[in-house]
């Protein structure tokens, strides 16, 4: 079943063309790694796709409904994904566990005691006991990650996408994250994000989509582009983070 379907997207600021007629479909369950050079499209694609950004042309289809005509209740298409940015965007003034209820509570109309206890669930299965009552500013980097994936899963989305949220990170933070992730795929959970950790990529994806100045240059399973890319950009691209050392 798609999840989520993309056709002939098209997106511009200023004149300057940022995505150029993209094309992807998202199965249930299935997890799709974005990659390419900064400025590629990668997080205005998923912008777009949480229509944090109006689309220019194309059409967007979450489960079979297009989300980009505009007649859609964009608050009814949100209640249904779930995003984490690069900046894990806690609420400071919030403990943890109102950080994480707040969008059940206001939102899905779910009680407090039911996201309270569904809060703490979510934080003991990812590590995080204990840090019920903390404040952000209490927290490691690597732990607010965590608490934002948790605040997205908490709404129970039907697609989550994840921007580049290592990218902010220390390396020995990046570890933690990534686990989180790797549960995610573990339970079913569909996903499409954007890294720079060409090795998780890897070893995560499903399916693996460069991009290369707005254009979805390759995709296919993750053996194939990083041993086999078809396209010569793509074995550019690759050869460069490979030299770079960041593979």
């Amino acid at each position: 079943m798609s999840v989520l379907k993309i056709e002939g997207l098209r997106k511009s600021f200023h004149g300057h063309d940022v995505l150029k007629g993209i094309d992807l479909e998202v199965r249930s369950h299935e997890v799709v790694c974005l990659i390419g050079a900064s400025g590629s499209g990668k997080s205005t694609l998923l912008r777009c796709v949480n229509l944090l950004e109006e689309v220019d042309d194309g059409a967007i289809y979450l489960e079979g409904k297009e989300i980009t005509d505009p007649r859609v209740n964009v608050d009814d298409v949100r209640k249904r994904l779930g995003i984490v940015f690069q900046a894990y965007n806690l609420f400071p003034h919030m403990t943890v566990l109102d950080n994480i209820t707040l969008a059940p509570r206001q939102v899905h109309k779910v009680t407090r005691k039911a996201a309270e206890e569904q809060a703490r669930t979510l934080l003991a299965r990812f590590g995080l006991e204990g840090k019920a009552d903390a404040y952000p500013d209490q927290l490691s980097g690597g732990q607010q990650q965590r608490v934002a994936v948790v605040r997205a899963m908490a709404t129970q989305p039907t697609l989550l996408l994840l921007d580049e949220i290592t990218s902010a990170l220390d390396p020995e933070l990046v570890v933690e994250v990534l686990g989180v992730i790797r549960e995610l795929k573990a339970t079913g959970m569909t996903m499409v994000m954007t890294t720079h950790e060409m090795s998780f990529c890897r070893e995560i994806a499903d399916t693996v989509c460069f991009l290369d100045n707005g254009v979805l240059v390759e995709k296919g399973a993750p053996e194939r582009i990083f041993t086999d890319p078809e396209q010569p950009r793509t074995r550019e691209f690759l050869r460069s983070v490979l030299e770079s050392g960041r593979f």
